[in-house]
């Protein structure tokens, strides 16, 4: 966001504010009629070397050069969201690694490391809600050779956007030469409008246990071994939900029209692997999916909903704004270069 100057600006920040929601102003060109200026907000990451660096919700590192530096203040934390559920970023990231368990888990310090043969990220990356337990240099060696002994790349998944958030971690990181791969929002919504959609649920059966029909849909699981079933089978109360496509030949089952999957934990509902023949969408099978999933999730004494989704996939983001999931916080799986 562009400004022309105007006013009086004053810098009311020092380096003890490290760590807290700032708002800054930089100078970045002249104009005819005045100079240019830039505004950003985020969290204030690092003060060094002349430079600040603000980490936005994003993700996105923004370095200030304190010679440019012509406004600056510590605000509020982002306001609580008005649309759906109140949920801090420790409880959600808690309940979202409850929901896709790794086959193997190691504690460093308070960060978990996971590992699940390769099958996803989620499953293979560092879980860091809070402190290692040693300096950060010597905690990022260790992960790479636990990983390395595992034949895997070393991931840490980090967050932005919410309070509470890794901002300063994800600065770190790429201060050290990791780079993100991919990032995911984690959106939240009310359940019972989900349950209450007008939706034809008819056709969706579902079950507490995957079988190899299901995985036919399930794009992510490549080869199906013990690794890929034990993640998608944890968590603590387990749903899968299935929509029947043609079929086959010797009259056996088919591969299904869509597939989703749902882990109920306490007041929340997760909502995970909803996919959809290409040739079957837009006739509502995703809604559906979801609709009967949050009905018995609803059923179980369920309340909020929750689901991730990739930033990229501009087709699932948009189904989800209309079901009313709001964006909660990114998360970043960080790889080391």
């Amino acid at each position: 966001m562009e400004f022309t100057a105007g006013g009086r600006f004053e810098v009311r920040l020092t380096r003890a504010d490290v760590g807290k929601r700032v708002s800054v102003r930089q100078l970045t060109g002249s104009r005819a009629g005045g100079e240019k200026f830039t505004d950003t907000v985020g969290v204030l990451t690092s003060w060094d070397g002349g430079v600040l660096l603000i980490t936005r919700r994003t993700g996105e590192s923004v370095r200030v050069p304190e010679a440019a530096l012509v406004a600056g203040k510590v605000v509020p934390a982002a306001p609580a969201r008005r649309r759906g559920p109140s949920a801090s970023f420790e409880e959600l990231a808690g309940v979202c690694a409850r929901s896709w368990q790794p086959v193997e888990s190691e504690p460093l310090g308070e960060w978990r490391l996971r590992a699940a043969s390769g099958f996803t990220r989620r499953a293979n990356s560092v879980l860091p809600l809070g402190d290692p337990g040693m300096e950060l240099d010597e905690a990022l060696t260790r992960v790479r050779r636990w990983y390395e002994e595992r034949g895997l790349p070393p991931y840490v998944q980090a967050a932005t956007g919410a309070e509470g958030t890794q901002e300063r971690l994800c600065a770190e990181l790429e201060r050290r030469g990791w780079r993100p791969e991919v990032t995911a929002e984690v959106r939240i919504a009310a359940l019972a409008p989900l349950g209450d959609r007008d939706a034809d649920v008819s056709q969706v059966t579902l079950g507490r246990g995957v079988d190899e029909t299901w995985l036919r849909r399930y794009q992510r699981s490549g080869v199906p071994g013990p690794h890929v079933l034990h993640v998608l089978n944890s968590g603590p109360s387990v749903w899968f939900a299935t929509v029947p496509g043609e079929p086959g030949e010797d009259g056996e089952p088919g591969v299904p029209a869509a597939i989703g999957r749902c882990v109920v934990d306490g007041r929340w509902a997760g909502f995970m692997a909803v996919e959809v023949d290409p040739a079957c969408r837009r006739q509502g099978l995703a809604t559906a999916v979801m609709t009967a999933l949050a009905r018995r999730a609803l059923e179980e004494g369920a309340s909020a909903a929750w689901l991730q989704v990739e930033s990229d996939n501009e087709g699932a983001r948009a189904l989800y704004d209309a079901m009313g999931f709001a964006l909660h916080h990114r998360y970043h799986h960080f790889r080391s270069s």
